[in-house]
C-alpha cells in the first residue's frame, strides 16, 4: 500500500521536474533554440494553436531561427505571436515564405534578468514537488489506522528522501541553465 502511494508520488514529482526543465528551455540564452517557442500559442483562425502544429522550426545559424509555416496564410499571425512573446526582445521579419528570427546579443543586465526569471521558474517547480509531498503525506496519514504508525513513519521518511532527490534534480538543472545564461 505504501509502495503504491510512494510510486504515484515519484511519478508526479518526476512530471513536476520535467515541467520545470521545459520551462527553463523557454528562456533564451545567447543562441537561437527552437525549444524557446515550445509553449508559444498562435492565434490561428480565432483559436490558440501551438506553433509546432503550424510551422517547422530550423536553426541555420547560432543566433538565427527560421519558422516555415505549413499554411502561408498563418505567416502574419506567427510573426505577431513571436513579436508579442514576453522576455524575448526580438523583431521577426517575414519574406512571404518564412519568418526569420534573429536573436540580439544579450547584455550583462539582460542575462541577470534571465537568471532571476529562471530562478523563479525553479522555485515554481520546487513548490509543485512540495505540493505532491504534502498530498502524499496526507494520503499516508489516512492509512495510519490500516497499517500502523511505524509503517507510516517509515513511508514519510522515504517520501522525504524522494522529495529531496527531486528538488536536487531541479537545482542541478537550474545550475546548468544559469551557467548557460551567464556564459559570454
Amino acid at each position: 500500500m505504501i509502495a503504491d502511494v510512494l510510486a504515484e508520488a515519484a511519478n508526479r514529482m518526476e512530471r513536476a521536474v520535467e515541467s520545470g526543465k521545459e520551462d527553463f528551455a523557454t528562456v533564451r540564452t545567447g543562441r537561437a533554440n527552437p525549444q524557446m517557442f515550445q509553449k508559444l500559442m498562435v492565434d490561428y483562425y480565432g483559436s490558440p494553436t501551438p506553433l509546432q502544429q503550424l510551422a517547422s522550426l530550423a536553426n541555420p545559424e547560432a543566433r538565427t531561427l527560421l519558422v516555415t509555416p505549413y499554411d502561408k496564410s498563418a505567416l502574419t499571425a506567427i510573426e505577431a505571436a513571436i513579436r508579442d512573446m514576453p522576455n524575448l526582445g526580438v523583431n521577426p521579419t517575414n519574406d512571404g515564405a518564412v519568418v526569420r528570427v534573429t536573436m540580439p546579443e544579450l547584455t550583462e543586465e539582460r542575462r541577470k534578468e534571465y537568471v532571476k526569471l529562471v530562478r523563479a521558474k525553479a522555485e515554481d517547480a520546487r513548490v509543485r514537488v512540495r505540493g505532491v509531498r504534502r498530498q502524499t503525506k496526507d494520503d499516508l496519514t489516512s492509512l495510519k489506522d490500516d497499517i500502523g504508525e511505524d509503517e507510516v513513519a517509515r513511508g514519510e521518511k522515504d517520501l522525504d528522501a524522494l522529495t529531496k532527490k527531486h528538488v536536487d534534480m531541479i537545482d542541478d538543472a537550474l545550475g546548468i541553465k544559469e551557467a548557460e545564461l551567464l556564459e559570454v
